[in-house]
This record gives structure tokens, C-alpha cells and sequence, in this order.
């Protein structure tokens, strides 16, 4: 299975950090937000990741080539410049989320516990 994680946001309201890092980035617990996201798409079977990316995009990219194996993830980025919104970001990463079945879309900037075995 396959998801695709909005991780493209520019994060206004966390500044000063977002000024040098991408939102998805901010750890919460010791962990930054994006590796929550991958660890519970890991969890429930998701074999491969596509992370839209914008705002400081080449550490997202260098967060995720170090990470994804860790996890037993395959993961890609989709570049957006300009911002794409959700839907135009899910539009362009399209491409790479064609294939094995099901998508799982989720947001990079949402902790929660709801359970996402499908």
C-alpha cells in the first residue's frame, strides 16, 4: 500500500523555527512531526510514501532519504513550487501514487491515535 503525506505547508504560526525548517519537521515528544506520520503508516502495512514538499523542501528531502529505510519505507518526494494547496499537491504527486491498490492520505501536521489499519 502506498500513502501520500501533505507535508508542504509553510508553517507561519511556528515562527521563529520555520524561518530555517519545514513545519513537518517541529519535534513533538522528541520527535519531529513527519516521523510520527511515518512510523504509523509503517505500522499499518504502508510500503511506500510520496511527502509533498515546498518550504525548505531539500530537508524534507534529506529528513526522508535518512529515515524512510529506517522504517522499512520506500519514500519520494513531490517538489511543489509554488504551493499546490492539498488538492493541486495530490494532483501532481499523482504519478507516483499509481499501482498497488489503495492510497492513504494524511496530513503531516496531525498527532493523533486514531487507529488507520485498513
Amino acid at each position: 500500500m502506498k500513502a501520500f503525506v501533505l507535508a508542504a505547508g509553510l508553517g507561519t504560526r511556528l515562527k521563529p523555527f520555520t524561518d530555517e525548517h519545514p513545519k513537518c519537521l517541529v519535534k513533538v515528544g522528541g520527535m519531529p512531526l513527519l516521523e510520527l506520520a511515518l512510523r504509523r503508516l509503517a505500522r499499518v502495512g504502508v510500503g511506500t510514501v510520496v511527502v509533498n514538499a515546498h518550504h525548505h523542501a531539500e530537508q524534507v528531502d534529506a529528513f526522508l532519504r535518512k529515515k524512510a529505510p529506517e522504517l522499512g519505507l520506500r519514500a519520494e518526494v513531490s517538489f511543489e513550487d509554488p504551493v499546490l494547496e492539498t488538492g493541486g499537491g495530490l494532483l501532481k504527486a499523482a504519478p507516483l501514487l499509481l499501482g498497488e491498490g489503495p492510497v492513504l492520505v494524511c496530513n503531516s501536521d496531525i498527532v493523533t491515535d486514531l487507529d488507520l489499519a485498513l
